[in-house]
């Protein structure tokens, strides 16, 4: 395989390879879109602004769970399924970040070993790095590209159930929960508001003698999800079993996938959410520039550190500092 430069290749070029369906181009521009580089933001934004109209076609699935659950041997076995409907499948995996070292494992194309070998399926890997909600910060982008590329269907996974994982709901069409019985309590480990923001649960590793453990989850969950506000008045979340690892239960849960699309699609659902959504998007970028010209200001004339010091001190209001930090980067952008 020919090694490409990206740094060599042009904004048209990577709009044509991405339209064409290359996947060496597909991997070099997600490699852009993670880039913080100043030289790389106006190839970013030609490269994403070049493909638009090519996006949008596929249905966006996130899938969370708590680590254990088997989020990947789920993601493969499904995958390899819908592989055999004839579908284009790419795969967003992300993995948690050392706050330490700041690596971290990248590790799914090992553990979906199978998936990884057809021309059909794309993974690719990131780093949550500091994203609270499981998520890396491009993976907005990176849905796009993959969807110029002509996958039919994106799944992300997130690095687990967390408090943030509204961040995830908030970039997909169809959420789901996946969780496995007999681990304790299962609803002392699971907060209330992932539930809630669930379109599906699936009870995984529903096999031998966890079978009837993982009916008796599925009759709890649905139970709950009863005295829980969905996330559509339009759509009554469901609760499944499988055994992702033999492969089985898996059909029942495309179709309640299949099912979603026809039905929020139909509504106009599906477009009104996809709308807020980039709007949620927008005004992410606007907090993520804001913090990034705060830490270039304080970096040249270190101006939240004199400022922290005199709210740490008792000097200053918290509201007070606050304005005093937005007048100085009004001042400094005149």
């Amino acid at each position: 395989m020919q090694y490409l430069d990206r740094n060599s290749i042009s904004a048209q070029e990577f709009i044509d390879g991405l339209i064409s369906g290359d996947h060496l181009l597909l991997s070099k521009a997600l490699s852009l879109m993670e880039s913080n580089l100043e030289r790389d933001s106006e190839l970013k934004m030609a490269v994403l602004e070049g493909i638009l109209s090519h996006t949008g076609n596929a249905i966006r699935i996130g899938i969370t769970g708590a680590p254990g659950v088997g989020k990947s041997t789920f993601i493969e076995a499904l995958g390899l399924q819908l592989l055999r409907q004839g579908l284009k499948l790419a795969i967003l995996t992300i993995d948690p970040t050392s706050q330490r070292s700041r690596g971290s494992i990248l590790g799914d194309k090992t553990r979906m070993e199978q998936l990884s070998k057809s021309d059909n399926a794309f993974i690719r890997p990131s780093a949550a790095g500091n994203s609270l909600g499981g998520v890396a910060y491009h993976t907005r982008e990176s849905i796009l590209l993959c969807e110029a590329a002509g996958f039919e269907v994106i799944i992300v996974e997130t690095v687990g159930v967390g408090q943030s994982e509204i961040e995830v709901r908030n970039m997909v069409d169809f959420f789901l929960l996946l969780l496995i019985a007999g681990a304790g309590d299962e609803l002392q480990g699971i907060k209330k508001g992932i539930i809630e923001m669930a379109d599906c649960l699936v009870i995984n590793k529903a096999d031998g003698e966890n079978r009837e453990k993982a009916r008796q989850a599925q009759a709890m969950y649905q139970n709950v999800l009863h005295f829980l506000t969905p996330v559509s008045h339009q759509w009554q979340p469901q609760v499944f079993t499988c055994s992702a690892l033999n492969s089985q239960g898996l059909e029942p849960i495309w179709s309640n996938v299949e099912d979603y699309k026809q039905q929020m699609q139909a509504s106009g659902y599906m477009d009104q959410q996809r709308a807020q959504q980039r709007i949620d998007w927008m005004e992410d970028c606007i907090k993520l520039a804001i913090s990034r010209r705060l830490k270039l200001l304080d970096k040249q004339e270190g101006v939240l550190e004199k400022l922290r010091g005199e709210v740490k001190a008792g000097k200053l209001l918290p509201n007070r500092a606050a304005e005093l930090v937005l007048q100085n980067l009004a001042a400094d952008r005149q």
